[in-house]
């Protein structure tokens, strides 16, 4: 609603869902851990809990990255270009900021392949690069960190308040709590389970609303209601730059432009962001490239039909007494805050739709914070006190400083957002800025695990030289525009978008030019593999001797262990093949996402028919449910066999027919060791 405009519910239902669903959460999953480990033997190591021991399946996985994609800003910024530019911005900010997903998958095979044992990508830096270029990558990787925690801490507090009336620096410091407790205690296995929680509840969510919308409403209630209120939206406020001023075409050219700056900024986050890196290694070796394209295909519905729905009803219905501030329109304070959904969720169904909207964009912040929370816990773990404090670290002692990060930097982002929101700055704001500040390593960290001849001065050098050009760019083509540098100047579209390009782009220059100026390397791939797990034996030690169950004998841990060998080899052997598929993969999507599909309909100017657009609707609502069974049924049906023994065990212990054994098996830690080693000596023996 608007700021003006009084709160649809009380502060008790802010506080009590900030609050009770956070601890609901916090105790779930604390809940869980404990029976993993009790009924699964899975024990809580510094590898559990940075890398889920490396066995996760497609499935979560495919949960994980649409949980971690979907922050604040894809369904609040989402809504906002839809307000603001009709059915093209939907689609662009969707198709802008898939294509990252998919072209990752590339790299996480890659990544899978070289460094089988990293647990963050800045340790595959190091190992090639050093000292020097292992730092710089760091401060890119925890800026992206701290920028995207922002915005989802301020845009999900600014929704808060909004709808409750709630004090915007108590939920700025009360969002991250519960998420704190769950992540502390589980890691990232917690953060998998969560995800696909958070995952299946926004989409129940967002189909609701759009039957609501589409199908249910008394105010519109189908696709041909909303189509004629569009039209006379237009012939009020048509849109300057669309194709007849409508709210009903492709041809946009603030869209346009909201399109090269959201792809561009959306590498930056995708690809500078541990936190996909960190599923990627979770990942089982074969399940991370279906993953990632399960994940990225499923989460383009989600701001697609969540805009299309809940930013096209805000326009449709501002000439409704129902709609919050009537009769006048958004200003672009409140658009840019992402009030666009609750404002059309109010309208819509009333205290109900408030309440659905501030349950999606908790279960949105939360999820996403959680990954941000492993992601700079696996950072200051692995690449700063392992690395450079104490690289004999036990396992105990990786555990409490994870443990310790996650505390240290939840409450840091908190103290942090509130005072981005003191000083005016808001979610829309970082959304587009990121881009600037990030997308200049993008390319280099890219070449890291694809290119042999970067050397270590263009890797650590191309970053910074970017960010000074996109800093110029945009700050620049704000002075030059609108002659002042503040949030309102360099807020807008044409300086986000020189900052955007310019950072994204430069290094393309900069990385051939330093890398043939300075002498080409010739890298052979040999230190990444070389990287080894946490020394975690003394976890191990301590559970083995709590055990009631004998350890297996020498020439059962001699054939466990070759017998995990020839799996491991084969395991390579299929990845070799989805590092093939991946890339041809992911170029089709790619073209089809951002050629095929949209620029007819943007090269024509065609405005929708109510047919076409009543088809357009039924699409996304479609692909929603496809995504639906890809990140809700998917990942239950794989693990029906885990699920089943571990529920008939628990039940069996319940009512006292047996205890659950207690020893924890270790081997596949020996096999993990040797899998690296054959490794090892296989690119020794590609580069002789």
């Amino acid at each position: 609603m608007s700021t003006t405009t009084p709160p649809p519910l009380s502060q008790a239902y802010g506080y009590g869902i900030v609050l009770g669903l956070g601890f609901a959460f916090a105790l779930g999953m604390i809940l869980t851990t404990w029976i993993l480990k009790r009924y699964n033997q899975e024990l809580q190591t510094s590898e559990m809990f940075s890398t889920a021991g490396r066995t996760v399946k497609s499935g979560l996985v495919a949960s994980a990255v649409v949980s971690s994609w979907t922050w604040a800003g894809t369904l609040l910024q989402s809504s906002g270009v839809a307000y603001r530019y009709g059915v093209s911005g939907p689609f662009w900010y969707a198709s802008g900021a898939t294509v990252q997903i998919l072209l990752f998958a590339t790299i996480a095979i890659e990544l899978k392949k070289k460094a089988p044992n990293a647990h963050t990508f800045l340790e595959v830096i190091r190992a090639r690069y050093g000292a020097v270029p292992h730092l710089v990558f760091m401060s890119f990787g925890l800026v992206t960190n701290i920028l995207v925690t922002a915005m989802l801490l301020t845009g999900g507090s600014a929704v808060v308040t909004s709808l409750t009336g709630m004090n915007t620096v108590a939920a700025c410091f009360l969002l991250p709590l519960g998420v704190i407790l769950y992540t502390m205690f589980g890691g990232i296995k917690a953060t998998f389970l969560t995800d696909y929680v958070h995952t299946l509840m926004i989409i129940i969510i967002l189909l609701f609303f759009a039957f609501t919308t589409y199908a249910t409403s008394p105010i519109l209630g189908s696709p041909s209601a909303v189509y004629d209120l569009l039209v006379q939206a237009a012939a009020a406020h048509p849109v300057e730059g669309n194709e007849g001023g409508s709210y009903l075409t492709m041809k946009s050219k603030e869209g346009a432009i909201f399109f090269v700056i959201n792809i561009t900024g959306a590498f930056g986050t995708v690809f500078c962001d541990n936190g996909y890196y960190n599923k990627a290694i979770a990942a089982h070796p074969v399940s991370a490239l279906p993953g990632y394209i399960m994940g990225g295909l499923s989460w383009f519905a989600i701001p697609w039909l969540c805009a299309t729905t809940m930013g096209l009803a805000a326009v449709a219905l501002e000439s409704n007494p129902a709609f919050p501030g009537f009769p006048l329109r958004m200003s672009s304070a409140d658009v840019s805050a992402g009030l666009v959904l609750p404002n059309a969720a109010v309208a819509l169904l009333g205290q109900g739709g408030a309440i659905a909207t501030l349950l999606l964009v908790f279960m949105a912040v939360t999820s996403a914070t959680s990954a941000e929370l492993i992601a700079v816990s696996g950072i200051f773990t692995y690449d700063i006190y392992q690395t450079y404090f104490k690289p004999d670290a036990t396992g105990k002692s990786l555990i409490y400083m994870a443990h310790c990060c996650v505390v240290g930097f939840g409450i840091f982002m908190a103290a942090f957002s509130t005072g981005l929101y003191y000083a005016g700055i808001s979610m829309g704001y970082i959304y587009l800025m990121m881009g600037c500040i990030v997308s200049s390593a993008v390319l280099p960290a890219i070449l890291t695990v694809m290119w042999k001849k970067q050397n270590r001065i263009a890797a650590a050098a191309s970053p910074v030289l970017g960010l000074i050009c996109g800093l110029i760019a945009w700050l620049a083509t704000a002075q030059k525009l609108y002659g002042s540098l503040d949030v309102d100047s360099t807020g807008s579209n044409y300086p986000m978008l020189a900052g955007n390009v310019a950072s994204l782009l430069s290094p393309l220059v900069f990385i051939p030019l330093l890398t043939y100026a300075f002498g080409a390397d010739d890298y052979n791939f040999v230190s990444m593999a070389m990287i080894r797990k946490g020394h975690d034996s003394d976890m191990v030690s301590a559970a083995d001797a709590d055990s009631e169950t004998a350890s297996n004998s020498a020439s059962q841990e001699i054939a466990v262990r070759n017998e995990l060998i020839e799996k491991a080899q084969e395991e390579d052997q299929m990845l070799a093949k989805a590092s093939k598929l991946a890339k041809i993969g992911t170029v089709i999507l790619t073209l089809v996402l951002l050629v095929l599909w949209p620029m007819p309909l943007y090269g024509t100017g065609y405005i929708f028919s109510r047919r076409f657009f009543t088809g357009w609707v039924s699409v996304g609502i479609l692909w929603l449910f496809c995504s639906a069974a890809c990140v809700g049924l998917f990942p239950l049906w794989q693990g029906r066999g885990t699920i089943a023994r571990t529920f008939k065990a628990l039940c069996l212990d319940i009512t006292g027919k047996r205890k659950p054994r207690k020893h924890f098996q270790v081997t596949e830690l020996v096999a993990e060791e040797s899998r690296s080693t054959s490794h090892v000596t296989e690119l020794v023996d590609e580069k002789q």
